[in-house]
This record gives structure tokens, C-alpha cells and sequence, in this order.
């Protein structure tokens, strides 16, 4: 989870997983080469959470001390790394011309992002959310991207598409067994990942 580019979002999500809300809920909507959502209680795509909706965390503040791992610079918007999450932020030369000495980023939406399912209303995202099985740009500063799969990807993408063109699955089969903050768990049942360092050198091969 990247709590510096949605704060709100990831207390949400470890909120839920901590009270067990999660637990049990199917994969309701699932569209090949776009992504997987679950969420809902109700399992249909219109339930929620009895908590609040969300205010939309679409763009974060990025300063000079957040760190920052640069890959690209299309255009003079660098796309790269804040800790696992891609994102694409305004030129860092900005910083000297902004009140706060910070400019605008925001998630890219490449496959493994963590995206929160609305409505229509831009602060409407509650509990249902998606995880990319594909790169889809549209949704870039549309959707707030609070985090990314950094292992199971497979997984996402093996999970039953839905037959209808909205991706609804008439029969799901796929379930979120357990939900659980991997902080919370006792360090020697902790599942472990090995994860590139975005910041360490870039390799010469």
C-alpha cells in the first residue's frame, strides 16, 4: 500500500481488513486485459461498506524529500517510482515556483496497480476496489491507485472473467479467503516478498 500518494484510501483498506470485512467476498467483476474488482458485500457491485465514502485522493503533493526513483521523461512529466507505486509527477524544476516547493504526481495505472472502485460521483469509492491485470491509462488521475500487487500477479489474471460485456461474473468462484494487514501478523507467520529496490542502480545489461 502507498499511504504517501492515498493517505485516506490505505487507513480505509487497513481499517476493513482489520475488522475482517473482507474476508469471504468474491470476485464480482472481472474484464480480461483491464482488471479484477471485489469489495462488496452483496456481491452484485452495489453494496459497500456502513463507513463513509471516501474523498477521491486522485493527485498527491510530491516535494524534493519524498524519495523518488525516475525512469522515464516523456514530455517533462517523469514517470517512476514512489516506493513500489508507478507514478508520473510533475518536473521536479517546478518545486522553486509553487508556494509549497512541492508539484502534482499521480499513480500510473500499469498491471499490479491497487485502484478504488467508484460511482459516477467522484467521491463516492468506499470499500470495492481493483486490481489491474492489464495497463489502462484512462484511468490515470480518474481513480484514486492506493497500492500494487507486488506478488501474485499470475494470480490476478487467472482469476474467472465475467461473461457479460460489463464483466460481470454470474457465478463466482474466486474468493478472498483471509484479508489481513501484513504488519499485523507475528513476524515468523509473515508471508515474505522479495521486491526490487526501485531506488538501486540501474542495471548496464
Amino acid at each position: 500500500m502507498s499511504p504517501l500518494a492515498a493517505p485516506g484510501h490505505v487507513e480505509r483498506m487497513r481499517l476493513l481488513a482489520r475488522n475482517g470485512f473482507y474476508d469471504g467476498l468474491v470476485w464480482h467483476r472481472v474484464i480480461d486485459w483491464f482488471m479484477a474488482q471485489t469489495g462488496d458485500p452483496l456481491g452484485t457491485g452495489e453494496g459497500q461498506s456502513a463507513y463513509p465514502d471516501l474523498t477521491a485522493e486522485l493527485t498527491f503533493r510530491r516535494g524534493a524529500d519524498m524519495p523518488f526513483t525516475p525512469v522515464a521523461d516523456p514530455m517533462g512529466a517523469p514517470v517512476g517510482f514512489v516506493g513500489s507505486l508507478p507514478i508520473q509527477t510533475q518536473p521536479q524544476e517546478l518545486m522553486a515556483r509553487t508556494a509549497d516547493g512541492m508539484v502534482h504526481a499521480w499513480g500510473v495505472y500499469c498491471p499490479g496497480v491497487a485502484g478504488m472502485a467508484r460511482g459516477e460521483a467522484q467521491d463516492s469509492a468506499n470499500s470495492q476496489f481493483f486490481l489491474m491485470r492489464q495497463a489502462y491509462p484512462s484511468l490515470d488521475k480518474r481513480y484514486t491507485a492506493w497500492g500494487r500487487v507486488i506478488s501474485g500477479l499470475d494470480v490476478v489474471r487467472a482469476i474467472k472473467t465475467g461473461e457479460e460485456p460489463s464483466g460481470t461474473v454470474a457465478t463466482p468462484q474466486d474468493v478472498m479467503t483471509s484479508v489481513r494487514v501484513a504488519a499485523d501478523i507475528p513476524a515468523a507467520q509473515r508471508p515474505v516478498a522479495r521486491v526490487l529496490n526501485t531506488a538501486s542502480p540501474a542495471s548496464g545489461t
